[in-house]
C-alpha cells in the first residue's frame, strides 16, 4: 500500500485492546521510542521500527506529522540482512579446509565444526547490506481499525508482535463474519456452520451472480445502487493442503467460460479483479476474499484543490485518498452484510437455487 501516491494493498487489522485514556498525550512518546535505527544489533539479522509515512528518513518525526484528526499515519520499516546459502556453504567448505591443513588433516568434531559454522555465519553477516522493506499503516482511532501494507503471514505477524512492543495493545486480523459468531448458539447453529464454510468465497461467488443477474447494477437499499464488474482475472479454488485445486481465469471480461465450469465443478473464487462504481466515482481492485484483503487499488483522481502552502496541500490530499479507500470498503462490507443476512436466512434457499440456475446455465 502506497498512501500517498499509485495504488494500494492493504490488510485490515482492529484492536482488541481498548486505547488508554491518555492515548493521545502518550501516543508520540511511544511511537518515538520504537522509532527506526538505523544500526544492526551483533548477531542480529534483523532492525525493525517506526518511521514518518511522508518522509521515510525521518525517524524522529520532526518533519513528518503523524496525526491527521482521528488518523495516525507512519511506516514499519523492517531491514533484514541474508547471507546466501550458497556462500555460506562455500565460504565453511574453506574455513574447515584450513582448520584441518592447520592440523595435521586431524578430523573436526562436531563441536568445533558447529562453531566454526557460527563464526563464519557472524563473519558474512557483519559484511552483507541490509534489505529494507516499508509497510505503510493508516491507524483510524474512532473506528479502532489499521489498514497495513502487508498480505504476508510473516509480515503481518511482525507487525502485529511490533505494535504490542510499541502501544501494549494486540491486534487481531479483520474479517466482517467474525461479527457472526455472537450469534451462533452451538455448533449445527446457521450461524456457526457458516463461519466453517469459507464465506468469503461465498460470498465473492455471490457477488458475482448478482453482478452478472443486472449487467453489474447491485440495489444497495433506498434509491441507491453501485456497478460491480468482474474484470481480467478470477481465481477459483477447491480442496485444501496437498489436495487443493485452482483455476485461474484471464481475460478482458470475468464472464469466461472456464470461470463457470470451474463453478460447476465445486469451486469458489479466492480472488478477483473487481471495478467498483457509485455516484460518479470508480474505483479497481483485486480483491482476496479468504482475509478480505484489498491489492492494487486505484483510487479516483483527486477532485479538490489544496492551496499554495505544500505541507496543508500534501496533508489534504492524504486525507482524500483515505476518505475514497474507506468509501470503496465501506461498500464492500455493506454488501458483505446483505449477503451475511440473506445467507442466514430463510430466503437463502431461493437465492441457491437461483445461483445453481445460473452456474449450470451455458450460454
Amino acid at each position: 500500500m502506497s498512501l500517498k501516491k499509485g495504488t494500494l494493498t492493504f490488510t485490515r487489522l482492529r484492536l482488541v485492546d481498548p486505547l488508554p485514556a491518555d492515548f493521545s498525550a502518550i501516543f508520540a512518546d511511544r511511537i518515538g521510542a520504537c522509532a527506526f535505527r538505523d544500526f544492526f544489533p551483533e548477531n542480529e539479522e534483523k532492525s525493525v521500527g517506526w518511521t514518518a509515512l511522508q518522509d521515510i528518513l525521518d525517524n524522529d518525526f520532526k518533519y513528518a506529522n503523524h496525526t491527521l484528526g482521528d488518523y495516525r499515519v507512519f511506516s514499519l520499516r523492517i531491514d533484514r540482512k541474508k547471507v546466501p546459502g550458497p556462500l555460506l556453504r562455500l565460504r565453511i567448505l574453506e574455513a574447515e579446509r584450513r582448520l584441518r591443513e592447520a592440523r595435521g588433516g586431524r578430523k573436526l568434531s562436531r563441536e568445533e565444526r558447529e562453531g566454526l559454522h557460527g563464526a563464519v555465519h557472524q563473519e558474512l553477516l557483519a559484511r552483507t547490506l541490509p534489505l529494507p522493506s516499508l509497510f505503510d499503516c493508516c491507524w483510524n482511532l474512532a473506528a479502532g481499525t489499521i489498514w497495513f501494507s502487508g498480505h504476508g503471514e510473516k509480515a503481518l505477524q511482525e507487525f502485529q508482535d511490533f505494535f504490542r512492543e510499541t502501544f501494549a495493545m494486540g491486534l487481531t486480523l479483520y474479517t466482517p463474519w467474525e461479527d457472526a459468531a455472537p450469534t451462533a448458539t452451538s455448533d449445527d447453529d446457521p450461524a456457526a456452520l457458516f463461519l466453517t464454510q469459507a464465506p468469503g468465497r461465498e460470498f465473492l461467488t455471490w457477488l458475482w451472480f448478482k453482478s452478472e443477474e443486472r449487467n453489474g447494477r447491485i440495489d444497495m437499499g433506498g434509491d441507491e445502487e453501485v456497478v460491480l464488474l468482474f474484470v481480467r482475472r478470477l481465481v477459483l479454488e477447491s480442496g485444501k493442503g496437498d489436495y487443493t485445486e485452482s483455476v485461474v481465469c484471464q481475460g478482458r471480461h470475468a464472464s469466461l467460460l472456464e470461470g463457470k465450469e470451474a463453478l460447476r465443478q465445486g469451486k469458489k473464487i479466492r480472488a478477483a479483479r473487481l471495478s467498483l462504481e457509485l455516484d460518479t466515482a470508480e474505483w479497481e481492485f483485486t480483491f482476496k476474499a479468504d482475509l478480505f484483503q484489498y491489492q492494487a487499488m486505484k483510487v479516483p483522481a483527486p477532485t479538490e484543490e489544496f492551496g499554495d502552502n505544500e505541507e496543508m496541500a500534501a496533508e489534504g490530499r492524504l486525507l482524500e485518498r483515505i476518505f475514497l479507500v474507506e468509501k470503496a470498503v465501506a461498500v464492500m462490507d455493506r454488501l458483505f452484510a446483505a449477503f451475511q443476512a440473506l445467507r442466514l436466512s430463510g430466503a437463502w434457499e431461493a437465492e441457491s437455487a437461483r445461483m445453481e440456475g445460473w452456474i449450470n446455465r451455458r450460454d
